[in-house]
């Protein structure tokens, strides 16, 4: 099988990440970056990886099947238009803007051109969260009561990050409510948010932790809760309580030995690949599920300033 050569648009912490993970191994690499800030360029530089100024400069060198994009959130929409317009397909990292109506436009632009935009919502590629999700779309549980999903980052990123991010809501906890979308195969109806006002550093339109409530379209209650502070280090939890059956899921915490990220990230890209090649079923987050988990982190953001 030939290697699917990705172009990466941000070599900033997440965009290396994604090339540090894809190199342990699989048919999807790195191939050339796009990075702004010289220095981060140099900490890329290597035998095998073109390394350019501009998204512009990486496109034009060309050499590349497809191009994940890991700039700041503000800026996915931009370019996924810039990228689009070559008529190259786009994973692009979540949340693809910091509003629905951002998410909306992205989709419009892909559809427009007619490639691929897949939305690298990584957990839909854990194997423990798909076959909990295979449980419930079973009946294996019963009916479903109810999902609370917990995300914990072992501390918060700078506060310079934080101001511009969207929000916990926006920034952190739409994991959570892709996760709970695609768990459940429910949608909101009802939304309902508190934020915490206990704070170790305070930033504005930010919050250290904060949770949501939600009814779903078929019943199902859900909670959600992130929170940028946690001693244990990263850490993930997701818990489905059902008429008949009920599932407690450590999904990810390093500190425990359990660290799924990297090979999640490489089963994401290949099913990326292998939608860019015409397979069905990939199990990709869509740029309509990226607007889905928007608008319900949209309507908890009020939260933060209530």
């Amino acid at each position: 099988m030939a290697v699917f050569r990705l172009g990466l648009a941000g070599g900033g912490r997440m965009g290396r990440f994604h090339m540090e993970s894809l190199l342990a191994g699989g048919d999807v690499r790195v191939v050339s970056v796009a990075e702004p800030s010289a220095a981060a360029r140099a900490e890329i530089e290597g035998p095998g990886v073109a390394v350019h100024a501009t998204i512009g400069a990486m496109l034009d060198a060309g050499g590349i099947d497809g191009v994940l994009i890991a700039v700041p959130s503000p800026l996915h929409v931009g370019v996924v238009r810039e990228i689009a317009d070559r008529g190259l397909p786009i994973l692009c990292e979540k949340p693809c803007g910091v509003t629905a109506a951002m998410a909306q436009e992205a989709l419009g632009i892909a559809e427009a051109a007619g490639v691929v935009l897949q939305i690298a919502y990584w957990r839909r590629f854990v194997p423990s969260l798909q076959a909990l999700r295979a449980k419930i779309a079973t009946g294996a549980l019963g009916g479903l009561y109810h999902l609370d999903a917990q995300q914990w980052d072992g501390a918060p990123p700078a506060a310079a990050f934080r101001a511009t991010s969207g929000g916990v809501y926006v920034d952190m906890m739409v994991h959570e409510l892709d996760q709970i979308r695609w768990l459940s195969g429910q949608d909101y109806v009802e939304v309902r948010a508190l934020a915490s006002r206990v704070e170790e550093e305070p930033v504005p339109g930010d919050a250290e932790c904060a949770t949501a409530l939600f009814r779903l379209s078929g019943g199902t209650t859900a909670t959600a809760t992130a929170g940028r502070r946690y001693p244990g280090g990263d850490s993930i939890r997701v818990m489905a309580y059902g008429t008949r059956d009920a599932a407690d899921l450590l999904v990810h915490r390093p500190s425990e030995g359990v660290d799924v990220i990297p090979e999640a990230l490489r089963r994401q890209a290949a099913g990326f690949a292998a939608r860019v090649g015409g397979a069905a079923g990939t199990g990709g987050a869509t740029a309509a599920d990226a607007v889905a988990a928007l608008a319900a982190a949209e309507a908890a953001t009020p939260a933060l300033s209530g």
